[in-house]
């Protein structure tokens, strides 16, 4: 089994990065939790023009997959720059969307996902009973445990939560409320493939906010001095960062594997795996960092409050502990 990415991927790899980094994505993450989406969404429609989107279906809907291990190397990086916005659940929702039967909805709704023209939020009975900003979303899909997935109308249904990530809002759709659009095993059966892409691509974005949180630590610890010495030259400095670091490589390989088998108890492991080692990297940049880490100004504050969100979206710890028991049981 190949666990290093091809000269191709590396490529799509490198494309996001150079068009992330010549974004301005704090200055949009910024505005997105303030409540102006529009830079989020001209991002959005640069990342739709790699193709980025277009991973989660195949060619007889117009997409170039389903081809879950690249959307996870792009995920990676969408991570490690902060993306803000539900790009998880649009992902997941077009994944959903193409594994049913009935190829009403795929014709109605997946050319505008897949080419980045329109975004969703999802939610799936248990497993992930809060959208993700459905009120910012172009859709919202809601699967019951009766395998019933509707269109749900966000406007009128109870207040919107707010998580510790200013960026992220939490909205629980009424029940059994908006269109019917399918029903019956099939949406069972894609509800289950959009929930392990989901918790693949999140893991994903764990890694890229705990390689983000890691690397601004290490330049930090290179220049503030305590004592007249830098802190990075301390014994115990050194010891966090490689802990650190060892968290999220272990977690690498991990991520790797789940994107190229999509088993569900692999799957359940990397998120697991990449979930504790992004929180991980945010309480040693917080320690490292000392009181200014809890500033807003700082960028680093962008990613510190993803972290815990992250670890606990489409799986908390304890569901990916089970889910990997469970795996390990069949």
């Amino acid at each position: 089994m190949r666990f290093l990415p091809t000269d191709e991927q590396r490529e799509f790899v490198r494309t996001l990065r150079r068009l992330l980094d010549a974004s301005e994505v704090p200055a949009a993450v910024r505005a997105w939790g303030a409540g102006d989406h529009a830079p989020g969404r001209a991002l959005w429609s640069r990342l739709a023009d790699t193709g980025l989107f277009a991973l989660a279906a195949g060619e007889e809907h117009d997409g170039l997959g389903p081809l879950p291990l690249e959307a996870a190397l792009g995920f990676v990086e969408l991570g490690r720059a902060g993306v803000p916005g539900p790009v998880v659940e649009t992902v997941a929702a077009s994944v959903l969307l193409a594994g049913l039967d009935d190829e009403g909805p795929a014709k109605r709704f997946l050319p505008g996902l897949l080419s980045g023209g329109a975004s969703a939020s999802l939610t799936l009975a248990d497993a992930a009973p809060y959208a993700l900003d459905a009120d910012a979303a172009t859709y919202c899909f809601t699967v019951s445990e009766a395998g019933e997935l509707r269109l749900a109308d966000p406007d009128g249904g109870p207040p919107v939560l707010r998580s510790t990530d200013p960026t992220r809002r939490l909205l629980r759709p009424p029940a059994g409320g908006g269109e019917l659009l399918a029903r019956g095993p099939s949406v069972t059966a894609a509800a289950h493939s959009a929930l392990g892409w989901a918790r693949l691509l999140t893991a994903a974005q764990c890694l890229g906010v705990g390689e983000t949180l890691l690397t601004r630590t290490v330049e930090y610890a290179k220049q503030r001095t305590q004592f007249g010495t830098r802190i990075g030259g301390f014994q115990a400095v050194k010891h966090r960062l490689a802990d650190t670091l060892l968290g999220l490589e272990f977690a690498r390989p991990l991520v790797w594997a789940a994107g190229l088998s999509l088993d569900p108890g692999e799957v359940a492991a990397a998120k697991l795996a990449a979930g504790e080692a992004s929180y991980a990297a945010a309480m040693t940049a917080l320690q490292l960092h000392g009181a200014v880490g809890y500033t807003e100004e700082l960028d680093l504050s962008l990613w510190l409050r993803k972290a815990r969100p992250l670890r606990d979206a489409w799986g908390t710890p304890s569901a990916c502990r089970a889910a990997v028991l469970g795996a390990a049981g069949r």
